[in-house]
């Protein structure tokens, strides 16, 4: 079992990587991403030669030392805790409240209060989560086995196989 997890968040620090450099080389085009243990996926219009040496880059630097790729601004990972951080407050105005709906509609100021103050505090956390928990900033013997272009409901995409 640790050897898949172990792959996923290599997958997914590579993912990421490629995602960062394609965001750099062009930085008007949406992509995004989904990793597994067999590989992963990245949606968009990009021509798979140039994903391939985006994808090639992308490992170089990693395994350069530059692990800080592995982390994105618009990870999912991002969205979880601070969508968890935000139902916690929720539920923490909730505490105590009667049993009248009129005594929860009250409490609407106090939750968004603190609602706001838990995604506040949870920013900075999505990265550490995605650094401890999610990525892996150093590939190790990940090698790209296969780059396929595919479409995924109208969208194009490609499906990148890696092995160790």
């Amino acid at each position: 079992m640790k050897s898949l997890i172990s792959r996923t968040r290599r997958n997914h620090g590579l993912e990421h990587a490629t995602l960062n450099l394609l965001a750099k080389i062009h930085p008007k085009q949406p992509f995004a991403g989904h990793s597994d243990t067999g590989g992963f996926w990245i949606l968009g219009e990009i021509p798979s030669d140039e994903l391939s040496q985006i994808i090639s880059v992308a490992l170089e630097k990693l395994r350069s030392g530059q692990s800080n790729l592995a982390i994105h601004q618009n990870c999912g990972t991002n969205l979880l805790v601070s969508g968890f951080a935000a139902g916690l407050a929720g539920a923490v105005g909730l505490l105590g409240v009667g049993e009248r709906t009129r005594d929860k509609f009250e409490r609407i100021p106090l939750i968004t209060t603190l609602s706001v103050l838990a995604l506040l505090i949870s920013k900075p956390l999505g990265p550490i989560v995605q650094k401890k928990l999610t990525t892996s900033g150093d590939p190790g013997s990940l090698k790209i086995v296969s780059i396929a272009k595919h479409t995924l409901n109208g969208l194009p995409a490609h499906r990148i196989k890696t092995q160790d």
